[in-house]
């Protein structure tokens, strides 16, 4: 939040590195605030969600889905970002090591007719950085037409496709599916957050099965599914707070 709004006159790096200082945070996160700190005479930054996307002992991923509006001579401009924050474990309190915002890649002219659905459908909550993803053409035409399939049942908000998340599934050196435009995560289902006690695990465990049956090889959330074996299915701490649905191809 610090580094996302300001007010009139507080624009700019220099500014941006005394609020963060303010917090008793690194002041050379600034440097690698990208899109964050956009050019503009005023900005408000919403965080939408905030993700796992990973954890360890001793380090972490969050991944921070914002949205930003800026205000540049009046004009009013909506945006936003998806960060993957790292953390490390410090005492008094885990320590913000580095921030890596999403680089989704320039909007292609020409998509094809999944993305373009996709892109079109209310039932599906994009967040900018999301959109970027499908914009750019570098999504998988399973996974768009996977998202179409799902959204048939159910309304979703997904938090992350491609941009802004860890190269490699976090702690390891195995390259994530999302990076590759073969995943994506989903944080509410319903209007229901997966996070949240009250959501009924019926509901997240009917989406997980259905994820699985157009196409998913590797669907994880915050419990396996009644009955179901690990294998196609996966649980862990990572995904306590969303769903993942991964694809092959």
């Amino acid at each position: 939040m610090a580094l996302g709004s300001w007010r009139t006159g507080e624009q700019g790096a220099a500014a941006a590195r005394r609020r963060v200082s303010a917090l008793g945070l690194d002041p050379g996160l600034v440097g690698q605030a990208g899109p964050l700190l956009a050019s503009a005479d005023e900005a408000v930054l919403r965080v939408v969600d905030a993700q796992y996307g990973g954890i360890l002992a001793d380090a972490a991923s969050v991944l921070v889905v914002c949205r930003q509006w800026t205000r540049r001579a009046g004009a009013v401009t909506a945006g936003g970002t998806t960060v993957d924050v790292r953390l490390s474990r410090a005492i008094p309190r885990w320590a913000i090591t580095a921030l890596h915002p999403a680089r989704p890649g320039p909007a292609v002219s020409s998509l094809p007719p999944a993305a373009r659905k996709v892109l079109d459908d209310s039932r599906i909550g994009l967040p900018p950085a999301a959109r970027a993803d499908v914009r750019s053409g570098h999504i998988h035409t399973s996974v768009l037409e996977a998202m179409l399939r799902l959204a048939d049942t159910y309304r979703m908000n997904l938090s992350v496709i491609r941009s802004g998340h860890p190269l490699d599934v976090f702690g390891t050196s195995r390259p994530s599916d999302h990076p590759r435009g073969l995943a994506f995560d989903v944080w509410q289902i319903n209007g229901r957050s997966v996070v949240d006690s009250a959501t009924p695990r019926r509901l997240i465990e009917s989406f997980m099965r259905d994820a699985a049956a157009v196409g998913s090889y590797n669907v994880g959330g915050p419990e396996l599914p009644s009955g179901a074996s690990a294998g196609q299915f996966f649980s862990d701490p990572t995904h306590h707070d969303h769903v993942h649905v991964g694809f092959r191809s």
